[in-house]
Order: C-alpha cells, then structure tokens, then sequence
C-alpha cells in the first residue's frame, strides 16, 4: 500500500513545487526608451488662400465672386443668382469683329461669315492678366445691333438709347470700352445659354449675363467696329 502511494506523492510534491516557484516569479518590468532622434515628417505646406477682398461695397469683387462660385460652403450665395460685380474693363472684342459682320441690323451676314459673341471681361485691375478676368454677355446679340447702335448714338439725340432687335434688351450706353470702371447686374453662372450657336462655360471665372451698368469711371475712348468712325467724344 505505501508502494502505491508513493509515486502520486512525489508527483503532488513536484507539482506544488513547480506552482509555487511560478507565484514567485517576477513580473517584467517597463524599460523607456529614448525617442529616435534624426527623423523628421516631411508634410506638405498649408495652401494660401490670397488676402483679397469679396466685396466692393455692395457688390462683389470679380476674384470674390468667381472664388465663391468655386467654393462649396459659399457656392449657392452666387451660383445662378442674380448679382453684382464692380471692375475694370480690361478687354472687349469688339475690335476683332470679322469685316463680313459689320453692317446694318437689317441685314444678314453673308454664307460662311462666323463672328463671336459681343463680349467685355472685367477684372479687378486696369492691368490685371485676362485669365483673371471675367467675362460679360448677353449685351447684344451680334455685331450688326452694335453697328446700328453706334449710328443711334453718334445722330442728333444726345438721349438717344438702342435695344437690340433680337434679345430685346437695351444696349449700354456707352458701349463697353477698355479702361472703364464698371458696375454690372446679371445672371452669375458658369456658363452662357444665349447663343444660337451654343452654349459657352468658363467654371474658373464664371460669366456674367448681363442686366445693367452703371459707370463709375468712362473711358477715355469711345468703342467702335473695325471701319466705323465715331463722332468725337464731348
């Protein structure tokens, strides 16, 4: 009997002994390690957004607006609203006028004659660069009510206004000349639907259809087609 129980004590003991010494044993302790000195994050710079003013007043700026048409929290304040935007004139293309499209408003441009659309871009500087620039539409429809108009203002009657016999809207009085300072109401969108040759877009600078002018400054020039004389300025 003392045989048999033998072998199962020495077991017991060799247990509790193994269990006993595994109690006793020491928890590792936590060894900080200085940082790795050398090593630098290379992260990109912050974008710069240019410090210039989004209104002139009560109107916008042209970088104003055209930046809120590009911007999603304020995109819907301009995007397809009715505004104002007060610039410079700073091109028109009027003088770029194809010869076969200069004539009275009666009259058709002859097969093949392609002209652009009557435009001015405005821009916040006389001297800004025209890809800061916004383009103006909708003033006339073509160069032939721009012809007519200019006969209608050079006549007898000081007062005398045009409307354009296509859109129905009255033509600026002076016509758009560069170095002009302007305020102008229109439609603000990114694109213009007037045209019977299609639809132009700029969603950079956005085009202004226009809706009225106002001059702050006029410019010391009267506008004109090429071969149409004007009668000297007063």
């Amino acid at each position: 009997m003392t045989q048999t129980r033998l072998p199962f004590a020495c077991s017991l003991t060799l247990a509790l002994s193994l269990l006993l010494s595994g109690c006793s044993k020491e928890e590792p302790q936590y060894e900080p390690k200085p940082a790795v000195s050398g090593l630098s994050a290379t992260l990109p710079p912050v974008p710069s957004v240019p410090e210039k003013p989004v209104k002139d007043g009560d109107a916008y700026t042209v970088w104003g607006a055209s930046y809120y048409l590009r911007n999603r929290v304020h995109q819907k304040k301009v995007e397809d609203q009715k505004i104002t935007i007060t610039g410079y004139i700073v091109k028109t293309n009027l003088g770029d006028a194809p010869e076969c499209a200069v004539h009275p408003a009666g009259k058709a441009d002859p097969e093949g004659c392609r002209s652009a659309v009557p435009t001015f871009w405005i821009a916040d500087s006389k001297d800004a660069d025209l890809k800061d620039a916004m383009k103006v539409m909708g003033w006339a429809s073509n160069y032939a009510q721009i012809y007519d108009a200019i006969k209608e203002f050079d006549g007898a009657k000081e007062d005398a206004v045009y409307s354009d016999k296509t859109w129905g809207i009255e033509l600026p009085k002076p016509l758009p000349e560069k170095g002009a300072k302007v305020k102008v109401d229109g439609q603000y969108s990114t694109n213009f639907t007037m045209a019977s040759a299609g639809a132009e877009a700029d969603p950079i600078m956005g085009i202004l259809t226009y809706g009225k002018i106002t001059y702050l400054e006029e410019s010391a020039e009267l506008a004109t087609l090429p071969g149409v004389k004007r009668k000297p300025k007063k």
